[in-house]
């Protein structure tokens, strides 16, 4: 079986429906797929519904974002099979306030320099779960000041490094962990080498903690992918694999299912989740 697990709707950051990403999903081959939308799991039923309609599996995921607090570092953490997602959304809807909170502060800020409008940020973030830059910038493209929604321009107004950025209140990853844990889902360390993590996933694995880690993704380097699976085979993780899919909103194009999850490792995963 060949499978994407990892893919945003416009449901969070992503610029496509559910129903387009399931639906060239199996337009271009894969006979699985999932959505992977931060911090909501609004997109997996109208996926797993439409999935059984054209004949594609879909495994219900979220990925969570979280903060290493020790060495003040996001993690994020994909969560599949989860099997209480009403607990789980719960925990999650904290999430999606403070963000929806911190982002409208950065537009305001932004305001004052460009004159986009709320309403305008508001027709694009409508449709998401909560407000993210993609929705903040996309105005701004719209009004000629860049041609590239999550660029260098981006950079320099709102990402981390960005003058009107405003941090977010994350839970800490052990937290989020306990609660995967509560709800019976598969934790699976999404990039980990995307925010340099490696070292995290020893601990954690060491510890129990988590079940598997991305390993496939356009973000983890060739000695990252090598690190990965030397830590996989110690402790007996599952190797996931995804692209990231988000259209146009990203940094580098990678168009769905350019990444997928090695097929041994599909197995073992299915096999958990239906345990």
């Amino acid at each position: 079986m060949k499978a994407d697990l990892h893919n945003h709707s416009f449901l969070s950051d992503g610029i496509l429906s559910v129903e387009d990403i399931v639906s060239y999903s199996k337009k271009i081959g894969l006979d699985c797929i999932s959505i992977t939308d931060h911090d909501t799991l609004a997109g997996v039923l109208p996926a797993y519904t439409f999935g059984k309609k054209i004949g594609i599996a879909v495994i219900p995921g979220v990925e969570i974002s979280t903060i290493d607090y020790e060495n003040n570092r996001s993690v994020h953490m994909l969560c599949y099979f989860p099997k209480n997602m009403f607990k789980l959304q719960g925990f999650l809807n904290k999430i999606l306030i403070n963000r929806e909170n911190a982002k409208r502060e950065m537009a305001k800020m932004l305001m004052r320099e460009y004159p986009i409008t709320m309403e305008h940020i508001e027709r694009y973030s409508s449709k998401s779960q909560s407000m993210y830059e993609t929705h903040i910038m996309q105005p701004m493209a719209d009004l000629g000041y860049t041609n590239i929604v999550i660029g260098e321009f981006y950079k320099g107004l709102l990402s981390k490094k960005g003058k009107y950025y405003v941090q977010i209140k994350y839970p800490s990853v052990y937290e989020a962990l306990d609660m995967i844990k509560e709800v019976g889902g598969i934790a699976i360390m999404a990039h980990p080498g995307e925010f340099n993590s490696i070292e995290l996933l020893e601990k954690l694995s060491k510890k129990g903690l988590i079940q598997g880690a991305e390993y496939n993704h356009p973000r983890n380097s060739e000695e990252v992918k090598k690190q990965i699976k030397e830590i996989a085979n110690r402790y007996d993780l599952i190797m996931t694999g995804g692209t990231d899919f988000h259209g146009n909103y990203s940094k580098s194009p990678h168009p769905l299912g350019s990444f997928t999850c090695p097929e041994d490792q599909l197995e073992r995963l299915i096999k958990l989740g239906n345990s």
